[in-house]
């Protein structure tokens, strides 16, 4: 028997208002103006609902017991949550977009409803999270012997829904599942603002029992309906409910893997290192098939679409390959996708861009941008995701230390990779992603840039300038892919003048290629320039509330580096002086930067100076006046030693 008398209350109010319309199975077209005013009647109710309980009322409870009058007969949880969901997910079925966003809408302000009363909210879920499944296998299987997982125990709440809704749902289409699953996006964002751990873990372990059950399989071939001779209509308004449903998935499962506000803080919450993204991994290839695969071609209508699944599949790869601790076969599967189907965006030039107004994309203000330059703002964007993921990937192999045999000579740093054994190249993961960031440089340089070649190190600065143009106007994944890029391995001046002799000449050699361009001293200067100096913007970008953690990360990382190779830091150049070219050694980076006596050595130092120590000054006193976002105290500390040797610089 029911003891939740909100429950029932809700119940109650659902089956009254919805029953009439929706017992038979099918709403007539004529009662499309009523249904949406009765939708509309539920919904402010149940929000009128809501907004008492959380208005800690003492009057609430009687509120709620003068919200309709009705004849409490107990039904158990199960039976009321059954029916408000069959009501529901019927009218889900009519073709009006507008019964089918209010429909949407009620589903989920009943489960904020349910949130707050206290009511079985894990339940309800349970069963979304089976009418996904049920839609989902009814649009792929287009018959009548479909069967859900999960089912065969005929008093479970489950089986109850599928037999009261199989019946009414057999003609049912993509538009259905992708409704359904809108509703379970639309509450995770939800969640995800009340910031409840034990909320999203319950939401996430419904989704992770659901997405292993549902046929993806079957979505490998195209279906058009039950009728295989339908109208080129009929298969037109399918495969575009197809790639509507496609769109909604991948928006849910993006927002899946979205940290919520308090986990971003404090590093790390339930949502993780839940098993859910292990099964959302499984998923990639799959989507990647379906939404860009040969299939695509027939299903996209327009470029617009196909560039929006490429953006949203993009983001999803990069927000799970942070959000759980990637095992190298998958970083190693994740490159091949990558190059599958992001290649051209790999191989597309690095260099300034021609638009330098791209801070506009996803702006209204587009509207007076020509094609052409819309077009290639997109494919910037999606140049810069696409590099960072396989930047990310890369390294995630470099850094991994699976598989790793001790005695490989890729367990070391000071590797020539000029071996033509392929087993030897394969050893480990290590040596993979330097091996991928080599060949991929190799498509960017000029043919000519040896190691020893005049202008080496001219031709490594014109390439991490443009690389850090491109990423500029985007501020979120700018920080992003700094940070990754400080995990380039890159040794201390100390350092390398012990192991210099061990450096020889290599055409081939992959670690000093990587390490001179991508040289964290060497982008930090690129990057204070590309800012000209400007203290105020690196401000700005501390007190932002979506790059601020990461600047600051930076910033604290960068300062860490330019300690351990001050000397580099001093007296870096953007040019250097001809170096003897009968000299068959490599030259180390203390030695190829050095630049006194050039033309501008120390100009660069002097900027940077200025602007980190004005920027000091500026965060002490904001921070004294209690304006700063946040304790800087420990950036203050790294900036305070930076002040003390720029001091000693001048002794």
């Amino acid at each position: 028997m029911c003891g939740d008398s909100k429950l029932s209350r809700l119940c109650r109010l659902d089956d009254d208002f919805l029953r009439p319309y929706t017992e038979s199975g099918v709403v007539l077209v004529a009662q499309e103006r009523e249904v949406l005013v009765t939708l509309s009647q539920v919904l402010r109710q149940v929000k009128l609902w809501t907004q008492a309980l959380d208005s800690d009322s003492e009057n609430a409870q009687t509120f709620l017991d003068q919200g309709v009058a009705i004849g409490l007969d107990c039904e158990s949880d199960c039976m009321c949550l059954t029916k408000i969901v069959t009501h529901l997910m019927v009218l889900l079925t009519v073709e009006s977009q507008y019964v089918k966003h209010l429909a949407c809408n009620v589903l989920v302000a009943v489960s904020k409803f349910l949130v707050d009363s206290g009511s079985n909210w894990e339940g309800f879920i349970r069963l979304l999270c089976v009418c996904m499944n049920l839609a989902i296998t009814v649009a792929v299987s287009c018959s009548s012997s479909w069967s859900v997982d999960g089912a065969d125990d005929l008093h479970s709440c489950s089986s109850r829904l599928i037999l009261a809704l199989k019946p009414k749902l057999e003609n049912a289409d993509w538009s259905i599942a992708a409704a359904v699953v809108r509703v379970l996006r639309d509450i995770r964002k939800y969640l995800k603002s009340e910031d409840d751990d034990e909320l999203i873990e319950a939401f996430f372990d419904s989704i992770n029992s659901v997405l292993p059950t549902v046929p993806w399989n079957l979505l490998d071939e195209i279906h058009v309906g039950a009728n295989p001779d339908a109208q080129k209509g009929s298969r037109a308004d399918a495969l575009f409910q197809r790639s509507l449903f496609l769109g909604n998935l991948i928006q849910f499962l993006c927002s899946m893997v979205e940290q919520s506000g308090s986990a971003e803080a404090s590093g790390g919450s339930i949502d993780k290192h839940h098993p859910v993204f292990s099964t959302l991994i499984t998923l990639v290839p799959q989507l990647l098939c379906w939404c860009l695969g040969e299939q695509a071609h027939c299903i996209n209508f327009n470029k617009c679409i196909s560039q929006y699944f490429r953006h949203k599949l993009l983001v999803l790869m990069i927000r799970l390959i942070f959000r759980t601790y990637s095992q190298q076969s998958v970083l190693v599967s994740w490159l091949q996708l990558v190059h599958d189907y992001f290649g051209e965006l790999l191989r597309q030039p690095i260099t300034p861009l021609e638009y330098q107004d791209d801070c506009l994309e996803g702006s209204p203000f587009l509207s007076s941008v020509s094609d052409t330059e819309v077009n290639s703002l997109s494919s910037h964007h999606l140049q810069r995701q696409a590099i960072f993921l396989f930047l990310r990937c890369s390294f995630g192999l470099i850094s991994s230390k699976e598989g790793t045999n001790n005695k490989c000579a890729c367990a070391i740093w000071n590797l020539c990779l000029t071996c033509d054994s392929k087993t030897e190249l394969e050893c480990c993961g290590r040596k993979k992603g330097l091996l991928e960031l080599y060949s991929w440089l190799q498509g960017h340089l000029p043919t000519d840039m040896s190691v020893d070649h005049e202008m080496y190190f001219e031709k490594c600065v014109d390439f991490a300038k443009s690389f850090l143009q491109l990423y500029i106007k985007e501020d979120d994944v700018l920080f992003k892919v700094l940070l990754q890029l400080l995990s380039v391995p890159f040794c201390a001046e100390e350092q390398l003048e012990k192991e210099k002799g061990a450096f020889q000449d290599s055409e081939g050699n992959t670690f000093f290629r990587v390490s001179d361009i991508f040289n964290p001293v060497l982008l930090f200067h690129l990057f204070l320039l590309e800012l000209s100096y400007d203290h105020q913007v690196l401000l700005d970008y501390l007190i932002s509330k979506d790059t601020g953690i990461s600047c600051a990360e930076y910033l604290l990382r960068c300062l860490r580096k330019v300690f351990d190779s001050w000397s580099l830091f001093v007296e870096f150049s953007m040019c250097r002086q001809a170096t003897n070219q009968s000299s068959k050694r490599r030259k180390v980076a203390s030695e190829v930067w050095s630049c006194k006596g050039t033309q501008n050595g120390g100009k660069y130092f002097k900027e940077a100076k200025g602007c980190l120590l004005t920027l000091k000054n500026s965060i002490e006193s904001l921070h004294r006046k209690n304006l700063f976002p946040y304790n800087p105290n420990v950036l203050l500390n790294r900036l305070t030693r930076f002040q003390e040797l720029c001091f000693e610089e001048k002794k």
